[in-house]
């Protein structure tokens, strides 16, 4: 037998993911492969960083769905996007990690180019999570 929640659990769920990780959250796009967990030091080189605004995430139907994309960002390095890391408004403590591919490339969250040099423009085209039977 499978565990069935209902949508407003779900939804309930998903946004417990917002409200931990906190408001006005920083994204890094980085290099290489993501740390072994989200309590370990970063890994690779810093490519981009977005600032997210203080409501950056939306719940429908057990979907947690990040606001207002393409969200843009000017590029501090050079690489290929490999992983994120969602961190707290300081940039200091890291709440959440994933791939990362072009728009479209099944990534854990999506950008317009995986190919970044410095002081280009990148754009998180999406990134969501999809709660357990969804």
């Amino acid at each position: 037998m499978s565990i069935q929640m209902s949508v407003a659990l779900r939804n309930a769920r998903s946004a417990q993911i917002e409200t931990s990780i906190g408001t006005t959250p920083k994204v890094q796009i980085r290099t290489g492969a993501q740390p072994a967990n989200c309590a370990a030091a970063d890994t690779g080189t810093l490519l981009a960083e977005f600032a997210l605004a203080s409501d950056w995430a939306s719940q429908a139907a057990g979907v947690l769905t990040l606001g207002g994309t393409p969200i843009s960002a000017t590029a501090v390095g050079n690489g290929v996007a490999a992983h994120y890391r969602f961190k707290d408004s300081a940039g200091t403590t890291c709440h959440m990690q994933g791939s990362v591919s072009a728009t479209g490339g099944g990534g854990d969250l999506t950008v317009d180019n995986t190919s970044i040099a410095a002081s280009q423009t990148v754009q998180i085209t999406g990134w969501t999570i999809t709660e357990g039977n969804a």
